[in-house]
């Protein structure tokens, strides 16, 4: 017990480059694509009343991907006012929790950020994501195999194989 307290006076004090490496914060740069309902209730324990909405966001690269991501409070919610189309920059961790003996992730979004520019993506206008490879000295750039070796002499004191 004495160590968490000690982590948390520690990780209170850090900036947010420090608490990355604490706490694995993840940060994601892309458009919003999809704004789903939101969900709200009364907490059966407490008895305040809760809300929460998903998102989903989609990155570019060469291979395009999507994540979804939820916002917990209806005043955060109200806050980062998301709107479709927009270009943000998602701060959250993942989290998981087990139902029924099945595994579920959370992705719970602590900040967003407006304006983000979206990276450019290598090889979507044109460009190799890759630079292209030097064909080796002497060989046939359409071989497959490496050039053939002349067989040793007879007498030769070479007793390799190769």
């Amino acid at each position: 017990m004495r160590f968490l307290k000690l982590f948390f006076v520690i990780s209170r004090s850090e900036t947010r480059k420090q608490l990355k490496f604490w706490y694995n914060i993840m940060d994601l740069t892309g458009k919003v694509i999809a704004i789903l309902p939101a969900n709200s209730g009364v907490s059966q324990r407490t008895g305040n009343p809760w809300m929460s909405q998903e998102y989903v966001i989609e990155v570019p690269g060469q291979y395009p991907r999507k994540c979804m991501f939820r916002i917990f409070g209806e005043d955060r919610i109200k806050q980062f006012n998301i709107q479709m189309g927009e270009d943000i920059t998602v701060s959250f961790d993942i989290d998981a929790h087990e139902y029924n003996g099945r595994w579920f992730n959370e992705i719970r979004a602590f900040n967003v950020q407006r304006g983000a520019a979206v990276p450019p993506v290598a090889g979507a206008e044109g460009g190799a994501p890759f630079p292209p490879q030097q064909p080796m000295g002497g060989a046939d750039a359409t071989s497959p195999f490496p050039p053939a070796q002349e067989p040793a002499a007879e007498g030769s004191t070479d007793d390799l194989p190769f």
